[in-house]
């Protein structure tokens, strides 16, 4: 059993940290970290989207978001339509500049993801998702008792 834990806890992190490297490793000549790149991916594949939505799709908590957003903002990655204070369920567009990393964040996603698929074949690929949902799911539910 403490085997078992051990290489789940060790994997995960070891993939998470590798995700992490890629992200860093690809935008730097942006000045841009891992927070900063979910932003982005999703505004680019989905324009217009609220920092409520973001952090919905990138699992992060409103203040990792804001703080991302804020960072994009000022370095003209990406534009707000409302100049009011309660900016938070206002539509988010990405400038010329935010649309070139987006691009470049999409592509780079779309190629670890055609390597990666190299190693799986499509339905150990359905089968180790599945998986993963569902070990997501109980851990959540481990994680938020009722």
């Amino acid at each position: 059993m403490e085997k078992r834990f051990e290489t789940f806890t060790v994997l995960i992190a070891k993939i998470n940290r590798n995700i992490r490297k890629i992200k860093n490793r690809e935008m730097a000549d942006y000045g841009l970290r891992s927070p900063h790149i979910s932003c982005l991916y999703y505004l680019y594949s989905s324009d217009g989207l609220t920092a409520s939505d973001l952090c919905e799709r990138c699992e992060e908590d409103k203040a990792t978001i804001s703080r991302a957003l804020g960072y994009l903002e000022k370095r003209g990655f990406l534009t707000c339509e409302s100049k009011s204070s309660k900016r938070y369920k206002s539509p988010l567009l990405l400038t010329e500049k935010g649309k070139e990393a987006g691009k470049k964040i999409a592509d780079k996603i779309d190629l670890v993801l055609k390597e990666i698929g190299t190693a799986l074949t499509e339905k150990e690929r359905i089968s180790f998702y599945r998986s993963l949902t569902r070990i997501s799911d109980v851990l959540e539910t481990i994680g938020n008792p009722p």
